[in-house]
């Protein structure tokens, strides 16, 4: 019997048959990652790319660190390794070492074994694998992400069935926080339901609570019952101190009664960005909880990957676990964490010295990777247009992205931008 593809085909021939796929739209391009494919197809000699998560020596060049170099030599003259699957929760010793690196050596909810982790595929496979998780066994499908959030956090969560709701977070008449609105949010929430809390190096804003403002969400956190699930993607990065970085995290776990998620990166603080390399931990009130999270974890991630890569969990564990290599790591990230701080220094004189209207010191007061200009679309537009700056529309900069030599540059386009731009700025 003829079917009516079949009839088709042999008609107009299989050439003119149309795809099954004909009538797909075409998907919109990466908000982020489309600024550096259109940086490398610009050949303009002062380009500059502020666009990428990712940090870049003061020539521009990607950096693998010293102590990833002396871990993976270590790796490779092991000739014992081999290429067999990791347990589907992973590298045993990795996910050890993670749990203590965010919730302290000295962590109580460790010693009673409330916390379980599993080995994901960088920061995003752990708040995937996580949202997955809460979309079957946790009774409230809501989440709420600060407004701005990492572009993801959206399409992580509601693909993972939770709906998405935002909380205030960004003040744009101070270029900071902005704590009021964040807690009356917050304490308008419905009880039970899910919050996403960057725990250091707010993205994109640059923009952290003090210790103080921690507690006072941790209030209402209580008092809403909210399920706090943290992402943390710069642990020593921000600062240049683990333990500072951490501080979130720790106060939040070391609260009686206190159960929560955590989203771990070794992108950033390791540089390990294409090895994939994270972390998901889940801290219950009980062992018991604990190994049944654990079993249900695994049951996500069965389906999803089946068990995560060995390489880059190796790495991150030999450096973690060696203290040679972990003191020499701390030296590292603190290098990297004063390179940024002194190019938000040498962006705030340059701007300084050039009368540039408003007040600039919101650019020393941020933290971390990025800062939010202030920039609108329009003036982002000409940035890009006119002197080949990419960065993303909203007005973010990495920071880590920009080298001495190119401070009055970047100051230089700021200021034409301000000045030509048709639309005046909301946050200037």
């Amino acid at each position: 019997m003829e079917t009516p593809a079949k009839g088709f085909a042999d008609k107009f021939g299989a050439s003119a048959a149309p795809s099954v796929w004909q009538n797909i739209p075409q998907a919109p391009p990466d908000p982020i990652l489309s600024v550096t494919e259109a940086w490398k197809s610009d050949p303009d000699s002062r380009k500059l790319n502020l666009g990428v998560g990712a940090y870049r020596t003061e020539d521009g060049k990607p950096l693998v660190l010293n102590v990833v170099k002396k871990a993976e030599a270590a790796l490779m003259a092991d000739l014992t390794r081999n290429k067999e699957y990791l347990p589907i929760t992973g590298n045993a010793d990795f996910c050890r070492l993670s749990r203590q690196l965010a919730f302290g050596k000295d962590s109580s909810a460790i010693a009673q074994g409330r916390i379980t982790t599993v080995q994901t595929l960088s920061g995003s496979g752990a708040l995937r694998v996580g949202g997955e998780f809460l979309g079957v066994h946790y009774p409230v499908k809501i989440i709420y992400i600060p407004n701005p959030s990492w572009a993801s956090h959206r399409n992580i969560f509601r693909l993972s069935g939770l709906e998405v709701r935002e909380y205030r977070y960004f003040k744009p008449a101070t270029k900071g926080l902005d704590i009021e609105g964040l807690l009356a949010d917050l304490a308008a929430a419905p009880e039970g339901a899910v919050v996403l809390l960057h725990a250091c190096a707010h993205n994109p804003t640059g923009v952290d609570p003090s210790l103080d403002q921690w507690r006072s969400i941790l209030g209402v956190v209580q008092q809403r019952n909210l399920l706090p699930f943290f992402d943390s993607a710069y642990q020593g990065f921000a600062s240049g101190d683990l333990d500072q970085d951490a501080a979130a995290v720790r106060l939040f776990a070391a609260t009686p009664g206190m159960e929560l998620l955590l989203a771990q990166s070794y992108a950033k603080n390791m540089g390990l960005y294409g090895e994939r390399v994270g972390a998901l931990s889940v801290l219950s009130r009980s062992a018991g909880v604990a190994q049944r999270v654990e079993g249900q974890l695994k049951l996500v991630i069965r389906p999803m990957y089946s068990s995560p890569p060995i390489h880059g969990a190796a790495i991150a564990a030999r450096v973690l676990g060696d203290p040679v290599l972990f003191a020499e790591w701390k030296v590292e990230l603190q290098g990297m964490a004063d390179r940024i701080k002194a190019m938000r220094t040498e962006l705030h004189r340059c701007m300084v010295e050039r009368n540039a209207p408003g007040d600039w010191t919101f650019v020393l007061k941020q933290i971390g990777m990025f800062s939010y200009t202030g920039l609108n679309k329009a003036q982002c537009e000409n940035m890009t247009k006119k002197w080949h700056v990419y960065m993303t529309m909203d007005g973010r900069i990495s920071m880590a992205g920009l080298s001495g030599a190119k401070a009055p540059y970047l100051a230089d386009a700021i200021l034409d931008s301000l000045k030509t731009s048709a639309q005046p700025s909301p946050r200037l």
